[in-house]
C-alpha cells in the first residue's frame, strides 16, 4: 500500500521566481526501423538560486533532459522555458544566442573546461569580456570561489579540485541564469569535492541556478533538491521536506520501484479521504 498526503501549495514568491519550467516534454530518438522514447511527458519546475541534482540509471532519460534544458537538443513535443524564455519556440540561431547568454556548462573532466596555456585569471577574464563585462570581474569571481591566491597559476599547477572550482568560476562570470554540470566531481577525491561544493553553494547564494547530473552521495547531500528519474519520467523529488512522488499534468504518478511487485497485474485500487490518497493492489 502507498499513502500520499497532499502538500501545501507553493507561495506566490516561489511561483514568480521560476528558472526552469518543463511542460509535457517528450523526446523520441530513432530511425525508420527503431524508435526509443527517452522522455515521456516531463513536468518540472526549478526555482532561481537553487542547487538541483538529477539522478537516474542508464536509460532513465537523465542525459536527454540535461541536453534539452541546456538548449543543446530540442524536444519532440512539449515546452522548455529558461528564465522565462521558451527555447522550443526559437530557431537554431536565436536559440544559440539565448543559450550563450543564459546557460553555462561544466564538464566532468577538469581539463575539458580550461585552456591549458592561460592562467586562472586569464581564463576567467576571457569569458568575462566575451559576455560584455570588464576584465576586473574575473578577480572578484576567483575570490568568490576561493582561488584568489592561485590566480597566476596555469591548469597544470592546480589540483583537480582547484581546476573544477576554476571551471565553475569561468561558467559563472557574467552571471548566467543557469549552470549545468555533468558529473563534475567524478574524478575528484572527497576533500576536493567539498571545496567544489563550497564554491557551488556560494554561486547559488549569488542567484545562479545550478543543475548537476551526478551519482555522488557527497554531492547529493549538499543539494537543495534531488530529482530521481526512471524510464523517461521523474519518479520522485527529494528536498528538505522529504521525498515526494511526482504527479504530472496528466495525473500520472510512478509507484516506487521497490513496490512494483505488489502491482504485478498493472492495476491499483485508489481510495481518498479529505487529504490522503491511498494506492493499494486490487
Amino acid at each position: 500500500m502507498v499513502e500520499m498526503t497532499q502538500r501545501l501549495d507553493p507561495s506566490e514568491a516561489d511561483v514568480a521566481d521560476v528558472m526552469i519550467s518543463c511542460r509535457s516534454v517528450i523526446k523520441v530518438y530513432g530511425t525508420s526501423t527503431r524508435r526509443v522514447q527517452a522522455l515521456r511527458g516531463i513536468d518540472l519546475t526549478v526555482q532561481r538560486g537553487t542547487t538541483v541534482a538529477l539522478v537516474g540509471p542508464s536509460g532513465s532519460g537523465k542525459s536527454s533532459l540535461l541536453r534539452i534544458v541546456a538548449g543543446l537538443d530540442q524536444p519532440t513535443a512539449g515546452s522548455v522555458e529558461i528564465d522565462g524564455v521558451d527555447l522550443t519556440t526559437l530557431g537554431d540561431r536565436r536559440r544559440r544566442a539565448i543559450r550563450r547568454r543564459l546557460v553555462s556548462h561544466v564538464y566532468q573532466r577538469p581539463e575539458d573546461n580550461l585552456v591549458v596555456h592561460l592562467t586562472a585569471l586569464q581564463q576567467v577574464e576571457r569569458v568575462a569580456v566575451r559576455r560584455g563585462m570588464h576584465p576586473s570581474a574575473a578577480a572578484a569571481m576567483l575570490d568568490q570561489v576561493g582561488l584568489s591566491s592561485r590566480r597566476h597559476h596555469r591548469p597544470s599547477g592546480l589540483s583537480g579540485g582547484e581546476r573544477q572550482r576554476l571551471a565553475f568560476a569561468r561558467a559563472a562570470v557574467g552571471s548566467p541564469s543557469l549552470i549545468i554540470a555533468d558529473e563534475p566531481t567524478a574524478e575528484l577525491d572527497s576533500a576536493s569535492t567539498r571545496s567544489v561544493l563550497d564554491s557551488i553553494t556560494a554561486l547559488a547564494e549569488a542567484g545562479i541556478t545550478i543543475l548537476i547530473g551526478t551519482h555522488d552521495e557527497q554531492v547529493l547531500s549538499r543539494m537543495s533538491s534531488v530529482i530521481t528519474m526512471r524510464d523517461g519520467t521523474i519518479s520522485s523529488i527529494s528536498d528538505n521536506d522529504g521525498e515526494f512522488a511526482v504527479v504530472d499534468e496528466a495525473g500520472r504518478i510512478q509507484i516506487p520501484a521497490e513496490l512494483l511487485p505488489q502491482f504485478a497485474d498493472g492495476r491499483a485500487r485508489i481510495e481518498t479521504t479529505s487529504n490522503t490518497l491511498t494506492v493499494q493492489p486490487p
